[in-house]
């Protein structure tokens, strides 16, 4: 009979304590919350990484991104950090800038590399050269769209790109000001809208079809990525906006995706491609949609995925036969040993 992993470690335990003799179990420190948009949704996501480690074996404790972080890094070093945070805070590179700086080993993308997979309309444009299809799109800042004329600009817009189109801000997560706009009349309201959560909207041709999730794993030292199962999302209301993420039942999702075959290893390839192209690491998580002529379009990329109840890289965790916690506790070694790696080369110089 198969005997559990939390079975494991507790005769394991109470063999080294008959023993006497001490394993050092890791330790992880997972950061949620922040102040951005995001961060009830990065706080549900905090949680859940925490109970999985644990559940895994890991001491973790949980902190925010505050004053008291730094500190209480260095008075009591982590193996690695997992960070769980969404919005600027987690996915721009500058927390991860100074992550680096401190010599804190973290999970995740290097912060110089975040910065381009931060920006939509970076990432479209470089998955594009890399020869890849995406939707087409503009990106408006608001002083554009301020001083040369909502209404001139906004006709240029919809003659280039058609309707409907996708709203979006141009720098964020969760989907929070995301709008499907079908009547041109209805776009300048929808770009006000969107100024709320950022400086920069991008507007882009809305391609109907399938929408699918593909989660990119780098499973240990020296693994190259691969892709998890695809997980299809089919919103209720058609647009997968912020409530239709995160409010239970406002979507069905399957996984993996009802997708043929060929279709489905172009879906899982194209995501290792942009993880590759944009040079992310550890984990990632792709979002595309497939047309009906089965050509697969790619929307956007996120470095600190969504690790909620209703997120995906879960999904796709647990449908490749995983168990999260030993695969988030596979993510830490990994980040720790990436570091001891780095700390005895620099010792040698």
């Amino acid at each position: 009979m198969a005997v559990s992993r939390t079975a494991r470690l507790t005769r394991r335990r109470r063999i080294c304590r008959e023993h006497r003799v001490s394993i050092a179990l890791p330790r992880a420190v997972v950061l949620s919350g922040g102040l951005a948009y995001e961060r009830e949704v990065s706080l549900r996501s905090g949680r859940r990484v925490a109970e999985a480690l644990r559940h895994a074996g890991v001491e973790t404790l949980v902190a925010d991104a505050d004053a008291d972080l730094l500190p209480s890094l260095a008075a009591n070093p982590a193996d690695a950090v997992f960070i769980a945070l969404h919005g600027a805070a987690g996915e721009d590179g500058s927390l991860r800038r100074v992550l680096e700086l401190a010599g804190v080993p973290f999970v995740g993308t290097p912060a110089e590399r975040c910065r381009t997979a931060w920006d939509k309309p970076s990432a479209k444009a470089a998955v594009r050269a890399d020869g890849h299809l995406t939707p087409d799109w503009v990106a408006l800042p608001h002083s554009t769209f301020r001083e040369l004329g909502a209404g001139a600009v906004l006709d240029l817009v919809v003659a280039r790109l058609g309707l409907p189109l996708l709203v979006k801000p141009a720098q964020g997560g969760s989907a929070l000001g995301v709008e499907r706009i079908s009547a041109a009349e209805d776009l300048p309201t929808a770009m006000v809208s969107c100024f709320a959560y950022g400086d920069t909207v991008l507007i882009e041709r809305f391609v109907a079809g399938t929408e699918v999730a593909v989660s990119v794993l780098e499973a240990g030292a020296g693994e190259p990525p691969r892709a998890l199962p695809a997980v299809e999302i089919v919103p209720a209301s058609g647009v997968f906006d912020y409530a239709a993420r995160y409010t239970a039942g406002m979507t069905a999702y399957h996984t993996p995706a009802r997708l043929p075959a060929d279709v489905s290893a172009r879906v899982g390839q194209l995501a290792v491609a942009v993880h590759r192209a944009l040079g992310l690491r550890d984990l990632s998580r792709t979002d595309a949609i497939i047309d009906s002529d089965g050509a697969v379009h790619f929307l956007e990329v996120n470095v600190s995925p969504g690790m909620t109840e209703t997120s995906m890289l879960p999904m796709s965790v647990a449908a490749s036969g995983r168990d999260l916690g030993e695969t988030l506790r596979e993510l830490i070694h990994t980040a720790a040993a990436r570091s001891a790696t780095a700390s005895a080369a620099a010792a040698t110089i």
